[in-house]
């Protein structure tokens, strides 16, 4: 009694940290309002028309971007506002005969960009978690239809028969074959570990092996029906009949293989849509009250984290509230410079914690342990049948189980036909039509974020959410580690958020009547993140186009608001400094940091925006590109050498290097007329402007002189060119001609 009296988790509050970032947004945002000030005042002002001053028009969009950028930074302050850590004892969670049952859900779409061997390596950390392997059941949805994903789950169910009492019977931490293999550790002296461990890494070796010969021998085949199969749904026994294995062998988690049908007349959903699917299927076969959702390419890498879960799940002070139990994403293939921010420091490591001190954290893709009755509308037991089928379609099967049962369905074993019948009118694409799924119940349709606009609806009923974050990650993943493929995933992210932001579900509308303000604030920083491309665009061309022009907008060096604004320029680096110290990391963090974010101001977040607006307004379908996980060797070369790879769509290429050549030719000139015509102290805030973007983006100049395959092309150099001086040319244009004509 004693013992289970014990707190199952503790959370920590840092009043150091939170007294800082209190006192910063009193000071930082005491002078944001003596500049909006100072610049709301030039409108009113006599010398606003006078000769030698900006004109109306360009201290209008200075005005605009930089109280956009206060807004931005005003809404972001809710994340600093309570931060808040978690830690969990799983050793004080009950015995294993009262844990729930968990259903694990990964999700692949194209086993081109998602390598068969490596998916399965995800699928094999997942049966392989610390947990009762009775009460656990993992899904895969194969959104490609691809036999050779159907051939790589039978495989890793014969490897798993091996591997999960391997790891069991030696005490194995990493719990994923590959990574396991690869980092070659030995972590038991026990008698008979070394050659059972070279037994398991031969049968490692051999189902690779037979997942690419299968691959080699039916290319053409694995690739049929992506877009135009039915479904699909097996329970996977595997292949061999091992006497050994069998006898030997503990017992194995439930693997079920689940393929929806697709047809090009019916709108999929993305990835929402697969995952709404192995909800209503794995409804029907295990109905676990919880639900961990995995990428494919995100695998286990601690098996503790489903008791780690647990340990806030079965909080009862906690219980009754939470939707789900984040865990951060934390990735494998991150080089010590991390020159394109792969590691996504800031999201994981400040933004989630601040939202923790709250009413929890938003969904982050993948990694996270879900209640499954958070994602149906209302309680079911005292609703009628009609009802139920309106809003769950007419599955008496999955209604059964919907309103009471939470037990591994038999059937599976004993009638399996019944079953597979069942389950592939589930993952039908018509079976959707006339119900409540991806509006009130299941992951949220309507944006390719389905992560974010989820949790955001979940937080809008009431329901809470925890971050947990222990200091061995719990998932690990491939991420982005080329220059496209980050500009593709970013570009797909900020359409995602800008959909949501643009919906009639936009935070700022819809959040403040049902959830915290300081909750529906950081909902609102995120919906419309993407927007910070407007403001940077600004103070990219404004400022630049008026000094090549010796026009100021900015206070002479003199006046006593140069310093205002140097303060606020360096108090909001000052901070991500600090921010990116205190987290332990270093200075050069903090630069690419930077230096990307700059990037995805003026590209990704720009295009996002106007894909929203397309999709919104009808112009154009919602479209998902999965980013490749495939490793190109050189690509990963120049990555660990920390240079940039501007292998990558013009589209992406032509705003980066234009802006850049402006600030090049405004610093120069800039220099030239202060030097021949004086007025430094009026343009020096200008002057200083463009020197820090070019700073910022050496690597964007240095590969317009380099001479390998990463180089920016020249044709890309020339259009950039022409865009840069057409930029130019019409701002000095509408200059004079403010000046000739007043």
């Amino acid at each position: 009694m004693e013992h289970r009296s014990r707190p199952l988790n503790l959370c920590h509050v840092d009043p150091k940290l939170i007294a800082v970032n209190r006192a910063h947004m009193l000071i930082h945002g005491a002078a944001l309002l003596i500049l909006i000030h100072y610049r709301a005042s030039f409108f009113f002002a006599e010398e606003a028309s006078s000769p030698g001053q900006p004109t109306t028009l360009a201290w209008l969009i200075i005005f605009l971007g930089e109280l956009m950028l206060s807004l931005t930074w005003f809404l972001h302050q809710a994340f600093r506002w309570r931060p808040m850590s978690r830690t969990a004892f799983p050793k004080r969670l009950p015995g294993d005969g009262e844990l729930p049952s968990i259903d694990v859900l990964v999700c692949t779409a194209d086993p081109d960009k998602e390598p068969t061997v490596a998916v399965m390596n995800t699928v094999i950390s997942a049966m392989a978690l610390d947990y009762p392997p009775e009460k656990l059941h993992v899904y895969l949805s194969d959104d490609g239809g691809s036999l050779l994903t159907l051939h790589g789950m039978r495989e890793a169910y014969d490897f798993a028969r091996r591997w999960l009492p391997f790891c069991k019977r030696f005490g194995i931490k990493t719990r994923c074959p590959k990574a396991y293999f690869m980092d070659d550790e030995d972590v038991s002296a026990s008698v008979g570990y070394e050659s059972e461990k070279k037994e398991v890494k031969e049968k490692y070796e051999l189902f690779e092996a037979h997942i690419n010969g299968y691959r080699n021998r039916n290319y053409g085949e694995s690739r049929d029906g992506r877009q135009d199969h039915p479904s699909t749904i097996e329970v996977i026994h595997g292949n061999s009949s091992d006497e050994v294995v069998q006898a030997d062998q503990q017992q194995m988690p439930l693997l079920v293989y689940v393929s929806r049908e697709k047809r090009p007349s019916y709108p999929h959903n993305f990835k929402a849509g697969a995952l709404n699917v192995l909800l209503r299927v794995s409804g029907v076969i295990s109905n676990s009250p919880y639900v961990l959702v995995l990428d494919c390419d995100m695998y286990c890498n601690d098996p503790s984290s489903a008791r780690r879960a647990m340990c806030f799940h079965l909080d009862p002070t906690l219980s009754p509230s939470l939707s789900f139990v984040q865990f951060p994403q934390s990735f494998h293939n991150i080089s010590k410079n991390d020159i394109y921010d792969s590691k996504i420091r800031s999201p994981f490591g400040t933004l989630l914690c601040g939202m923790d001190g709250l009413q929890g954290p938003l969904i982050a893709g993948t990694g996270f342990y879900i209640k499954r009755e958070s994602l149906y509308s209302e309680p079911m037991q005292e609703a009628n049948l009609m009802d139920l089928k309106a809003i769950f379609g007419h599955s008496n099967e999955f209604i059964k189980h919907v309103q009471w049962s939470d037990k591994l369905n038999k059937n599976i074993l004993s009638e399996p036909g019944t079953v597979c019948r069942d389950t592939e009118h589930l993952a039908s694409c018509h079976y959707e039509n006339g119900t409540k799924w991806g509006q009130e119940v299941g992951f949220k349709y309507g944006s390719v974020a389905e992560d974010f606009f989820t949790s955001f609806a979940l937080h809008c009923k009431g329901w809470k959410s925890v971050y947990c974050r222990p200091s061995q990650p719990q998932f690990l993943g491939a991420s982005t580690t080329n220059l496209n493929d980050l500009l593709v995933q970013v570009t797909r992210w900020s359409s995602g958020l800008a959909q949501v932001g643009f919906s009639r579900f936009s935070p700022p509308i819809y959040g403040p009547w049902r959830m915290s303000i300081l909750q529906s604030m950081c909902y609102t920083e995120l919906a419309f993140f993407p927007l910070y491309c407007l403001p940077l665009c600004c103070l990219a061309t404004i400022p630049q186009i008026c000094l090549f022009n010796g026009v100021p907008i900015y206070p002479e060096v003199s006046s006593s608001l140069f310093l205002v604004y140097c303060f606020v320029f360096l108090s909001s680096l000052s901070k991500h400094l600090y921010e990116v110290v205190v987290s332990g990391h270093s200075v050069r963090t903090f630069i690419n940091e930077q230096r990307i974010w700059m990037i995805h101001s003026v590209t990704t977040y720009l295009y996002g925006s106007i894909n929203a607006v397309l999709t919104k307004t009808g112009v154009r379908r919602a479209s998902f590109l999965p980013t490749s996980k495939v490793a190109d060797d050189e690509q990963m070369e120049m990555y660990e050498k920390g240079v940039f790879d501007f292998r990558t769509s013009i589209v992406f290429l032509a705003p980066i290097v234009a802006l850049v050549m402006l600030s090049m030719a405004s610093f120069v000139g800039g220099i030239a007329r202060v030097l021949v015509l004086g007025g430094w102290d009026k343009l020096l805030a200008q002057i200083a402007l463009s020197f820090f973007i070019l700073v910022m983006s050496y690597p964007v100049i240095e590969g317009m002189v380099r001479s390998d395959k990463g180089r920016i092309p020249l044709s890309a150099a020339v259009q950039s060119a022409l865009l840069s001086v057409a930029l130019l040319l019409l701002g000095s244009a509408l200059l004079v001609y403010r000046e000739m004509y007043g």
